[in-house]
């Protein structure tokens, strides 16, 4: 195989995101063949260079794993917690391996999270140019206004910086209703934050799908494995078919 920057490789064989690579690399945490990298742009040949992080040799996964997750509320998507709350590793320890959650779902949200150890999916089902949609049913302390769902749909500045084309549709009516929203990107609290925006307060969130994939009737703190052919659907999807 080429080299290849050793960040990549890192993400790529679930060691770290890309982001927490790069930081063992500047820490001076990582090596490779005995000798201490640390700057961003070194290479690397996984096939034949010996590469360790923290002193530990690292190998790509012996196999890959792909699962489904019913995230329930309450809990932290992420590998750790510095305030010891739960995480969702709580649901995976029969799981072998350094699987780890493909994006985010907030504290207070639930709903449907993909897991993995597989770098490049995971960076594939993330990258905003692959525009991967996402359906959530969120309930609302109130409607919103016929010009602010368009508003909604084309855009609203977050943050300075304008959200991403969206979908949204009244699901059920009632005093606090509930909204059908399908987003291709996911910035932290986006859905919360774009209701906030027009004066509404998110009460319940739950994400529904991700692309084709379903939760379904899979229940809270619950995982299955995706099948062969969802993975295989995935892969052609991100057009990864290819990159085995």
């Amino acid at each position: 195989m080429a080299e290849e920057r050793l960040q990549k490789t890192l993400s790529r064989w679930g060691v770290a995101s890309r982001r927490k690579a790069e930081q063992l690399i500047l820490e001076g945490r990582v090596s490779v063949n005995g000798k201490t990298v640390v700057e961003l742009g070194t290479k690397a040949d996984p096939d034949h260079d010996q590469i360790r992080v923290t002193g530990t040799s690292i190998r790509p996964p012996r196999e890959f794993v792909y699962l489904a997750l019913h995230k329930p509320k309450e809990c932290v998507t992420t590998v750790h917690d510095p305030q010891g709350r739960q995480t969702v590793m709580e649901f995976v320890k029969r799981f072998k391996g350094r699987i780890y959650p493909v994006g985010r779902l907030d504290y207070h949200s639930e709903g449907l999270l993909l897991m993995t150890n597989d770098g490049d999916f995971a960076n594939a089902v993330m990258s905003a140019k692959n525009r991967v949609p996402k359906t959530y049913e969120v309930k609302v302390n109130g409607y919103i206004t016929a010009e602010q769902e368009q508003q909604f749909r084309q855009g609203i500045p977050i943050e300075g910086r304008r959200t991403a084309p969206a979908k949204i549709r009244v699901l059920r009516r009632a005093k606090n209703p509930w909204y059908e929203v399908e987003l291709v990107e996911g910035r932290q609290n986006q859905i919360r934050l774009m209701f906030q925006y027009f004066g509404r307060m998110v009460e319940k969130l739950r994400r529904r799908e991700i692309a084709f994939l379903k939760l379904g009737s899979l229940p809270p703190c619950e995982v299955r494995p995706l099948t062969a052919e969802e993975v295989k659907r995935f892969r052609k999807l991100l057009r990864l078919e290819d990159k085995k």
